[in-house]
């Protein structure tokens, strides 16, 4: 393993940032027009990137980087028509990148005539490898590089009047640069640039390759923090990439670590493995409490829009927006997360969150509950239940879960697939209305339960046909069950036992019903629901053992 080396550690004495927490959002900016549309296979249109960034304005961000106007004229154009058109609020600050070259930086300065706030977002590479490999060059050659940039962009200032400027410098590379040499280059930024009492410089720390665990990163950090001078003068800004997947775990440590402004884009879109994702980042402050000061409350429609402009997915999985995000298969996670919904049901909206296995109620980001629970061969009884009560109104007694649950998992199990809502309806009806085949017990005529004058007794009167004979019925019981049973008891039917019974209300006003389960037990012992559904409480549990019977005696003997 000689070929890889640990990434060197950080001379940080008594860190603080462990015991540090994050108390409010940082200084956003978004890079999703510059950084994330350049990793595009087809970058975006003038058209889109307008669309794009009136998405951005709308999910809040106060700092959105444009692009590279002079490295491409789309991107020059864009910014124009931002301009003509006067499409950029008063409380949004612009941001330009531009490589630390003289004829770049005039071209900059150009785009941005009529901008009436703008950061100048100037770089260089400053990595070990950078000075090696791509420019030869020793550390004060690269110092050079970046002051003299500084300098000649401070000396064209006048080309841009109108123009409140920003500079933003960035050691290309921070997360693989020497700390010592970072902070030295930067101070001779700082230098040249000469900031003043109560102004601001963005000096950008850009994790450029994610090369380090995200507590080294966080080390880097604080350690800079420490070390750099005038630091009420100076914004520190975060730019990770997500090499190790670290990317939000990096910036997160960051904040602790001292800084206070992170670049970033939506879904973590970017060059290799992307950037870090705002999303996620944003919604776990929400999560603990922190208002992240963007607006996510609508992320289906950000995801479609994001989808339609950039031409990239966000992959099922992403944290808060993929489409499994909210849904378990699991069947102890199912019955988990569908008692702590019932049990939250009529509590005050802002009750505090404790529902097991969402860390984010998908109402706030206008996610919808009928998606949670979704049913393939390794669901349990639990999901299927919920699936039947919230999107049909049968709620199965209990004991009936396992019984039904199991068909449902045989099902999936057979098709190798996950079924949906209308499919376990659909087996749902087959097995207990149909019952699985072609009935020995039907109803040619089931009359309406009678009682009798003093109310002491209730006559059933019934037509069936059991086997194709035709059986009638007219007996009394304490009930229109019981005298059903005794009538077809009473007519020489097989011996049956019922064991348990429950009923409930479907529907509001005049269209309601009874839904009836009734379970039966076997002469072999074996056990059996139905389920009947009729206008009539009585006729439904009737219906219910007609059920029950037909499976009993189609799958019993």
């Amino acid at each position: 393993m000689a070929k890889y080396q640990p990434f060197p550690s950080v001379p940080v004495k008594n860190r603080r940032w462990p015991d540090q927490k994050i108390t409010q959002a940082p200084i956003w900016c978004s890079v999703d027009l510059r950084d994330g549309n350049q990793a595009l296979a087809t970058p975006m249109s003038v058209n889109q990137k307008l669309e794009m960034f009136d998405l951005l304005l709308k999910i809040g961000f106060k700092e959105i980087e444009l692009g590279f106007p002079s490295a491409s004229q789309i991107e020059y154009d864009f910014l124009r028509r931002l301009v003509d058109d006067n499409r950029i609020p008063e409380d949004v600050t612009v941001q330009v990148l531009c490589q630390a070259r003289k004829h770049l930086i005039d071209r900059t300065l150009e785009s941005l005539k009529g901008v009436k706030k703008a950061i100048f977002h100037l770089y260089n590479s400053t990595s070990p490898s950078h000075r090696k490999y791509t420019f030869n060059m020793s550390k004060e050659e690269v110092i050079d590089i970046a002051v003299g940039g500084v300098s000649y962009l401070k000396s064209r200032l006048d080309t841009a009047p109108g123009t409140e400027l920003i500079l933003e410098y960035s050691p290309e590379s921070f997360s693989n640069t020497e700390i010592d040499f970072s902070l030295e280059i930067c101070e001779a930024v700082m230098a040249a640039w000469e900031v003043g009492p109560g102004e601001k410089i963005i000096l950008n720390l850009p994790a450029t390759v994610e090369s380090s665990t995200p507590n080294l990163h966080a080390d880097q950090i604080e350690y800079f923090c420490g070390q750099i001078s005038n630091r009420e003068n100076i914004i520190i800004s975060l730019h990770p990439h997500n090499d190790r997947g670290t990317a939000v775990a990096a910036a997160e440590l960051g904040l602790l670590a001292g800084a206070d402004r992170v670049e970033g884009t939506l879904f973590g879109n970017g060059e290799r493995t992307g950037n870090l994702d705002v999303v996620t980042m944003a919604l776990n402050m929400f999560t603990q409490g922190v208002d992240p000061c963007l607006d996510f409350t609508n992320i289906p429609r950000i995801v479609e829009s994001y989808t339609r402009l950039t031409g990239m997915d966000v992959p099922l999985r992403q944290p808060y927006a993929g489409e499994l995000v909210f849904t378990a298969f699991s069947g102890s996670h199912q019955d988990a997360i569908r008692k702590a919904l019932s049990a939250r049901a009529g509590k005050p909206e802002d009750t505090p969150w404790d529902v097991t296995y969402l860390p984010l109620d998908p109402k706030d980001i206008s996610r919808e509950y009928e998606a949670i629970i979704r049913i393939n061969s390794q669901s349990g009884k639990g999901g299927v239940a919920y699936i039947l009560e919230t999107e049909y109104g049968i709620n199965m007694p209990k004991a009936m879960h396992p019984e039904f649950g199991s068909i449902v998992n045989d099902k999936a199990d057979r098709l190798g697939r996950e079924l949906s809502k209308a499919e376990i309806k659909s087996l749902f009806d087959h097995t207990y209305f149909s019952f699985g085949g072609t009935p020995r017990l039907s109803v040619k005529s089931l009359n309406e339960v009678q009682l009798e004058d003093d109310g002491s007794e209730t006559v059933c009167r019934a037509d069936l046909l059991w086997d194709g004979k035709e059986l009638l019925l007219n007996a009394e019981g304490n009930g229109p069950m019981d005298a059903f049973v005794r009538g077809l008891k009473k007519n020489g039917f097989p011996d049956f036992c019922l064991n348990d019974f429950h009923e409930h209300a479907v529907g509001q006003g005049s269209g309601t019903e009874a839904m009836a389960y009734t379970e039966i037990i076997m002469p072999d012992n074996k056990r059996f629901w139905g389920c009947g559904r009729d206008t009539h409480v009585g006729l439904a549990g009737i219906r219910s053992i007609i059920s029950a019977l037909n499976r009993g005696f189609l799958n019993s003997f």
